[in-house]
């Protein structure tokens, strides 16, 4: 007994050992990349993998969508390389939207570990770059070959030696070659920094492979979950939420049905595709509903391929979350981020009092493409061209025994890049970035607060923007009897409204106004604590009626 409580301990220490590994590679990835969504945000994931492909431990640093999805995608490397072409030295690559994470901006890059000669796992990481050509990152395109450079599952370097053809051909087509070009380098260097802080453990702890290590995982995430699982109600449970989509309003229906060793989340009931690039493919919309589950059930284990093991997801192939190639999938994220919330609605029936009510969502991701003035107009130094993305959160809502964070990025977990770094990169001013006063719901437990970013083009500039916004028309719902968040609102400086979604322009001497729509409230507002309603009317986090 007291060897087997040895070793046991050893493992839990390699264990803790190699989440380290995985933090430095992806911590590599934010150090050495180009894009401000990786090097600011941690637009990104990091994981190891064995043999099989499965995921035995991801880097905290990186979002839901790129994590949970980047789990399913390495399964799709092994299988198209083909086993008996992988060697030693390699790197494979691919931004395939239905056999990586979702659209073609992310681009997943996948490395062999070999140790004394023979393969014992897989790297793997991905991080969204600025450009793709095509469209560029908006919803506009009514196909996938119109959204950009599509790369399937590939080998960036066979042997060490790098593909130069495939680097000319992707430098040749993004408009911003210098920083896209750079961030595959940089994932390629993420996963053998990886590698090597993974051989390091290996040495030290006397390891030929991962294997072991992985089953002593495995079993006891497997274990664990069963049974969290097994502690929920059995039967099924509904929600319907709707949400703005494109020209028309969005349906996401999911029934959650458990069965003691497993639970089924179905979509059956969704609206169907768009013609424009809101679709979501199943690889994102699964990741983001087993994030939800997992966040409500089993929030203390680790997320690994076992823990991950017992949640099914399905939705019929004529449904926006399950879209079918080639439809157009640039913003997967939008659809993708509100999946989370139609999850929790239905979790809020299985168990009542444990998930919060509804919030912002969906990143309100914005991508300037920033051009100088022509003719008389000009800048005298010719001024600069420049694509600029920027992260921006709403509210989220409340939970049932505290307030909602404001301007947080639930569920996508990504920073925003900061006012400084984005000015730097293009010529844009920012003149505010605050919190919007009154957007919360009011509750027993208020909503959190969205924010307001007002952004202008430097002088003798314009600017073309895309929008990917919701939660305007339909705004975020409060639970138990709190009221509804504030919705959100896209104008210019002078009141002129402009549209949620879609490439739009703003002139030059103009300024673009974001109003982040808040998060909803839970509970009735009667039922406020006296002194917390009191400072939310002097704070400005509600307004009097």
């Amino acid at each position: 007994m007291s060897s087997l409580k040895l070793s046991d301990v050893h493992l839990q220490i390699m264990w803790n050992r190699l989440i380290s590994v995985v933090e430095e590679q992806a911590l590599t990835l934010i150090r050495t990349a180009f894009s401000t969504s990786v090097r600011e945000s941690g637009d990104l994931s990091a994981g190891v993998f064995n043999r099989a492909g499965e995921m035995i431990a991801q880097a905290v640093t990186g979002t839901p969508g790129h994590v949970n999805a980047m789990a399913e995608a390495v399964g799709h490397f092994i299988r198209d390389i083909g086993v008996e072409q992988i060697y030693e030295g390699d790197v494979y690559i691919t931004n395939d939207p239905w056999k990586g994470t979702g659209h073609l901006h992310d681009f997943t890059v996948v490395s062999p570990s070999f140790r004394s000669g023979e393969l014992i796992g897989y790297l793997a990481c991905t991080a969204h770059v600025v450009d793709v050509g095509g469209r560029g990152f908006g919803p506009d395109a009514n196909e996938l070959y119109e959204e950009g450079i599509f790369i399937p599952i590939m080998k960036f370097a066979e042997r060490g030696k790098v593909n130069r053809d495939l680097i000319n051909i992707v430098r040749n087509n993004v408009r911003e070659n210098d920083q896209v070009v750079g961030d595959l380098y940089s994932l390629a260097a993420c996963n053998e920094i990886g590698h090597r802080r993974l051989m390091e453990m290996m040495d030290e702890f006397q390891l030929m492979d991962l294997e072991g290590l992985a089953e002593f995982i495995f079993t006891r995430s497997y274990d664990a979950t069963i049974e969290c699982l097994k502690q929920l109600p059995q039967g099924k449970f509904d929600n319907l939420m709707r949400v703005d989509g494109y020209d028309s309003p969005i349906d996401i229906a999911v029934s959650l049905e458990t069965r003691g060793d497993h639970i089924i989340a179905d979509f059956t009931g969704t609206s169907g595709p768009s013609p424009k690039g809101i679709n979501c493919p199943l690889i994102y919309s699964a990741a983001y509903a087993c994030y939800a589950i997992k966040c409500a059930i089993a929030p203390e284990i680790p997320n690994n391929f076992a823990s991950l093991k017992p949640f099914k997801i399905v939705a019929p192939t004529d449904c926006i979350l399950n879209a079918q190639r080639p439809a157009p999938v640039s913003v997967r994220h939008v659809l993708g981020h509100l999946v989370p919330d139609a999850v929790l609605g239905a979790i809020h029936k299985m168990l009542p009092g444990v998930v919060p009510a509804e919030g912002a969502g969906a990143l309100w991701n914005l991508h300037i493409s920033a051009r100088p003035l022509q003719g008389r107009a000009a800048p005298a130094d010719g001024g600069q061209r420049a694509e600029v993305l920027l992260f921006n959160s709403g509210g989220m809502g409340a939970r049932p025994q505290l307030d909602g964070p404001s301007a947080t990025a639930f569920p996508s977990g990504v920073q925003s890049m900061s006012i400084e770094a984005t000015e730097h990169v293009g010529p844009v001013i920012f003149w505010r970035k605050e919190l919007r006063n009154g957007s919360g719901g009011a509750g027993q437990y208020r909503g959190g607060l969205g924010q307001v970013v007002e952004i202008s083009p430097k002088a003798g500039h314009e600017l073309y923007f895309n929008a990917m916004f919701d939660r305007v028309k339909n705004a975020p719902r409060g639970r138990e009897g709190g009221e509804d968040g504030a919705p959100g609102k896209v104008h210019l400086d002078d009141g002129t409204l402009l549209a949620a979604k879609g490439r739009q322009h703003v002139p030059a001497g103009r300024r673009l106004i974001l109003e982040l729509p808040g998060g909803g409230g839970y509970g009735p507002a009667s039922a406020r604590d006296p002194e917390l309603a009191k400072m939310d009317l002097e704070y400005d986090y509600l307004t009097p009626n």
